[in-house]
């Protein structure tokens, strides 16, 4: 049989190869993993240490392919695929797991937790597990880990801005889930959803006036190019996590299950490190190609923003989570 002609079979079988010690071998078990990263993103040198090392640890059993730039679709897409209990997974903030749990919905709201540090304190506590478990009754949706730190998120405009009424009028991308809506709205901005791929043409054809970002994504997507100015509001401090399909989780054999939990954490870990590393480059090169970055009393902000908690009904919960990280 000819190269191609096995290639053909393989992909008709549906069957995935992986590579351990110079040998290709069939899998038993393959997870697509989507991500709207690209590849020089910190986070997604971290997917390729899970992939390598739930291969490794599994004897080629459990295939792990890796999809940047959101080529599977959007992440909402991909949360229903997984819902219907297909091999796939999502790298996805809190923001879009609200709609099946609300909980999640607070890991980005405005100003929660500082840093990569503050927030992992949140999603590795018995708090966030319970809101695991919810999430597997509510939508058959598995949480591999939730400890895959971007950064915080600032503004990129085309104008200063130091106050929230700079913000007037300015409509601002950001995805569309209630807390992120909310949160930009309370800032002074019209918010805007739109997928991330959507963003540079956006701004470049003006429909929309500015973005929210965290700095390796604003940088991957070349955003210096169309816009001019970045403000450090650092108003959402954006965690993101793993997320398969429990359907698809519970036919593996325990031991997979444990080595894919533990490897997830492992590289969310290290990759959340690796960004915090890169911040102060990634501002640098940005400053190379000519933007403006401010840093400012960020206080009217965090004012201005407070309300979204109760606004979404989140006042009980956010003085759990103030709580917890207080421990």
């Amino acid at each position: 049989m000819s190269i191609i002609s096995r290639t053909w079979r393989a992909a008709a079988l549906g069957l995935a190869l992986t590579t351990i010690g110079g040998y290709a071998m069939a899998a038993d078990y393959t997870l697509n993993v989507n991500t709207a990263l690209t590849q020089d993103d910190p986070l997604y040198k971290g997917l390729e240490e899970f992939k390598q090392n739930v291969e490794q640890r599994t004897d080629g059993k459990v295939a792990v392919r890796l999809f940047p730039g959101s080529q599977l679709g959007k992440d909402e897409d991909v949360l229903e695929q997984a819902r219907a209990g297909a091999g796939v997974a999502v790298v996805v903030d809190g923001g879009r797991l609200a709609v099946f749990v609300k909980e999640f919905g607070i890991l980005g709201a405005p100003y929660l937790a500082q840093g990569f540090e503050g927030i992992r304190k949140v999603v590795t506590s018995p708090l966030f597990d319970e809101w695991s478990e919810k999430l597997r009754t509510a939508s058959g949706h598995q949480i591999l880990s939730f400890n895959w730190w971007q950064g915080e998120r600032h503004l990129l405009t085309n104008k200063p801005v130091t106050v929230p009424a700079d913000l007037n009028g300015i409509r601002m991308r950001t995805p569309g889930a209630p807390v992120w809506m909310e949160t930009i709205r309370a800032m002074g901005a019209t918010p805007t959803p739109l997928g991330w791929s959507e963003v540079y043409t956006a701004l470049q054809q003006r429909v929309i006036d500015g973005v929210e970002a965290q700095h390796p994504a604003s940088y991957g997507a070349r955003l210096y190019e169309v816009t001019s100015h970045v403000t450090k509001t650092g108003h959402i401090n954006l965690i993101t996590g793993i997320v398969t399909s429990a359907a698809w989780f519970d036919n593996l054999p325990a031991d997979f299950q444990q080595v894919l939990k533990e490897e997830a954490l492992k590289a969310g870990d290290n990759a959340s490190r690796a960004t915090e590393a890169a911040l102060a480059d990634y501002e640098r090169q940005m400053q190379e190609q000519g933007m403006t970055v401010t840093e400012i009393d960020v206080t009217p902000f965090r004012e201005a923003t407070q309300p979204v908690y109760e606004k979404l009904g989140y006042s009980d919960l956010y003085q759990q989570v103030v709580q917890l990280l207080q421990n």
